[in-house]
């Protein structure tokens, strides 16, 4: 089918909407009307070049919800007229770390970034009759797409479209790396550096996970107040200011946890992190940096001594499955607040201003809401 889509084609360009064609269902494989796609930082490395791919246009968008339209031969458990929310990281079910229960690591992620179906490899997007990538083999900045039922979970249909995209990235991701990767008890210390998407959500798991204190560092101050209403109980503008505060909140002890949620991580990140955990804490690196960017600060000394974790997450350490749906039934019982993270509503038109006002701090996630217009 011919639609549009937002297509980067290169480094530092804009993203330019054009006619694209998409492959209808073959094996396994599902159409998607997509409602609404959020703007999140991941999309944002593919214009600074910091996430490589091996070659251009990619179609951006991997956080989004929907309609299933269509549906090919061997699809289980999903029919037309079903309500999806996409997950970044598609989950097989049957690889050896999805078969441990580590679905975000699923083996197929390998082939996020190359545009080849999961079905049979084929490439399933095009644009003038080029190859198209689309990003983590989703592609939501267009009205419709068309992928593999191991990169969508189906949803209560009652359940807005437009908010439910978010927890096909940046909700999942931040409350993740707060409840399962940083592991935070009640009556715990936590530091959250940076208030974007990911990490306004990581607020939100911190508190729901009993902290006692959720200390959010942003140069922001909007996002500081936003921080604030998401559960955050103190708030600074840099980690110098930050610092001496924690070390006197805390009687000296600093945080047992800390998240480090800036939306272009860099290695002074890292340094920082671990400087305001304490004892036996744990630095969670859940922020995405450019990919060859190899050098990072911290202390060895500091590390060995204080017996300090430093750790990675990506989906927030939870499989996509199992959270999506879990974290709908919380926004459904208002325990989970979604509606107040969508600060900005754009058209597929105004993606760039949309990009750009990210840039600029002024909004905690753009969306793009889809109308009749755009079918």
């Amino acid at each position: 089918m011919k639609t549009k889509g937002a297509l980067l084609w290169g480094v530092g360009e804009d993203w330019k909407v054009e006619e694209i064609e998409i492959d209808d269902p073959r094996e396994g494989e599902v159409t998607v009307e997509v409602a609404a796609s959020g703007l999140c930082h991941s999309d944002e490395h593919l214009v600074t070049g910091g996430t490589p791919v091996e070659s251009y246009p990619v179609l951006g968008g991997h956080e989004g919800a929907g309609v299933v339209t269509k549906v090919g031969p061997g699809v289980t458990g999903l029919k037309e007229g079903d309500h999806v929310v996409t997950a970044f990281i598609p989950a097989c079910g049957q690889c050896m770390p999805c078969s441990k229960g580590m679905q975000n690591l699923c083996d197929l992620g390998a082939g996020l970034l190359t545009g080849n179906a999961i079905s049979d490899g084929r490439e399933w997007v095009k644009a003038g009759g080029k190859k198209v990538i689309p990003m983590c083999l989703l592609g939501t900045f267009s009205p419709y797409m068309t992928v593999h039922q191991a990169s969508v979970v189906k949803i209560e249909p009652d359940i807005p479209l437009e908010v439910a995209a978010l927890v096909g990235c940046g909700v999942t991701t931040g409350w993740g790396s707060a409840t399962k990767v940083a592991d935070v008890r009640p009556g715990e210390n936590v530091v959250i550096m940076g208030a974007g998407g990911v990490g306004m959500n990581a607020v939100q798991g911190a508190a729901a996970a009993g902290a006692k204190r959720v200390m959010v560092i942003d140069p922001v101050a909007k996002k500081r107040e936003w921080a604030m209403d998401m559960g955050a109980t103190h708030t600074f503008a840099n980690i110098e200011e930050a610092t001496p505060a924690i070390n006197e909140l805390t009687w000296g002890r600093m945080a047992e946890k800390t998240i480090i949620t800036v939306g272009d991580i860099q290695g002074e990140d890292v340094a920082a992190a671990l400087s305001v955990t304490g004892k036996g804490g744990r630095a969670v690196v859940t922020g995405m940096g450019n990919a060859m960017n190899i050098d990072v600060k911290l202390s060895l000394f500091d590390l060995t001594l204080m017996q300090k974790d430093l750790q990675g997450a990506i989906f927030g350490g939870l499989a996509p499955r199992a959270a999506i749906p879990e974290l709908l039934s919380l926004y459904q019982e208002g325990q989970l607040k979604l509606d107040e993270l969508v600060t900005t509503r754009y058209s597929l038109e105004d993606i760039n201003q949309g990009y750009q006002d990210m840039r600029d701090g002024k909004n905690i996630r753009g969306m793009i809401v889809y109308t009749d217009a755009d079918r």
